[in-house]
């Protein structure tokens, strides 16, 4: 029965045997007043991962398996919020360990009210070279870009404060997440900043609590992350295309060191001369964050990764977005919007479109719910 249900925990899954074990060990070490049940959408994972979790849950009933046919992260999602059966909803991710008290902590943070969408910061913590490289880019500013949802080594006990799109899973009324249509599963990367920018355009406020901090465990391939970064961009984009006032001014580096780089080959002179400096300084950047890092790490390897992954970073969501504003129209609005021009901004705005989510269950819908 759904009164029995506090909490419902949505999983979406593909090819995790690697930490799944690690991560539904996790979860179910939850400290909660109430009932949870956790469901994992499988992708159509080709591992071992269905077997693995086919053995939990007959450890273990309060673990439900789901098929995703779509084989997306949002689809999966709208797959578990559709046979979701609690009060709560808490979006978890199966590379990710989080804390014993982290349901407890957003659950009672959304009872004090003053907002409905309560998450933690994301905490990299590297298994391999690259995937340690990766966490110590993210540790500096110059990794992270404007984004405030990275967190340290260690859940801080500081006071909240508020995010823009940049977030990481979160906790919320199971109704709230049904009333704003699920996650549109158009956005097969970059879904929760997506609907936080719909939140954000009805006057929501996204808290997130340091004490909430989970740990995330990155890509350890060089090939991985430039998919992964080259993707967030595209999507960075598209996002940025359907909410202008989503766009970051630090967004725009990335594509911008990517101009740069091609202004100092094929750019006339003068033009070749100020990108070659620039790129020099840039240089001079990755180098330094790379020095810095050795502070951080006793490893001279994941030290000198450093400003590899930054590199691939940098460069592979700068060229996502190029490639976004191709595929889905620049985004004039986000500019406009950047720049304050309200009334440019208003003339090109593109039309709010109702959310896609086929995945979930249609009678589990609210038929109140916006296109925003």
């Amino acid at each position: 029965m759904e009164g029995d249900i506090a909490c419902s925990v949505l999983v979406p899954v593909f090819n995790e045997e690697r930490y799944i074990e690690a991560s539904v060990e996790a979860m179910l070490r939850q400290r909660f007043d109430g009932e949870f049940e956790f469901l994992f959408a499988d992708g159509g994972s080709t591992d071992r991962t269905p077997e693995i979790l086919e053995r939990l849950a007959l450890e273990d009933p309060r673990i439900r398996v789901l098929r995703n046919p779509s084989r997306t992260v949002s689809s999966g999602l709208n797959v578990a919020l559709g046979h979701a059966r609690g009060r709560y909803a808490l979006r978890m991710d199966a590379h990710t360990v989080y804390r014993d008290d982290y349901a407890r902590l957003g659950v009672e943070r959304l009872a004090q009210g003053g907002t409905r969408w309560v998450s933690g910061p994301q905490v990299p913590k590297g298994h391999g070279s690259v995937s340690r490289a990766v966490a110590l880019a993210l540790s500096g500013a110059i990794g992270r870009g404007g984004s405030r949802k990275w967190g340290q080594d260690e859940p801080g006990e500081g006071p909240e404060f508020e995010l823009d799109t940049g977030v990481f899973a979160g906790v919320w009324e199971r109704k709230t997440l049904l009333e704003y249509g699920g996650w549109d599963e158009r956005w097969t990367c970059n879904e929760d900043s997506e609907m936080a920018a719909r939140f954000l355009t009805r006057g929501e406020r996204l808290i997130c609590l340091p004490a909430m901090a989970a740990d995330y465990v990155p890509r350890d391939t060089v090939p991985g992350l430039w998919k992964q970064y080259f993707r967030y961009g595209e999507f960075r984009a598209r996002t940025s295309r359907r909410h202008p006032r989503s766009l970051r001014a630090s967004t725009l580096l990335p594509p911008a060191v990517v101009v740069a780089a091609a202004s100092a080959i094929v750019a006339p002179s003068r033009l070749r001369r100020l990108a070659r400096l620039g790129q020099a300084a840039y240089g001079v950047s990755l180098l330094g964050a790379g020095v810095r890092s050795l502070g951080q790490t006793g490893s001279l390897v994941d030290a000198a990764l450093v400003p590899v992954v930054l590199l691939v970073m940098h460069f592979a969501h700068g060229l996502g977005q190029l490639y976004g504003w191709l595929k889905y129209g620049p985004p004039l609005a986000a500019m406009a919007s950047l720049c304050h021009v309200d009334r440019l901004l208003t003339r090109t705005a593109s039309a709010q479109q109702p959310v896609s989510a086929p995945s979930l269950d249609p009678g589990q819908r609210d038929p109140q719910r916006t296109g925003l």
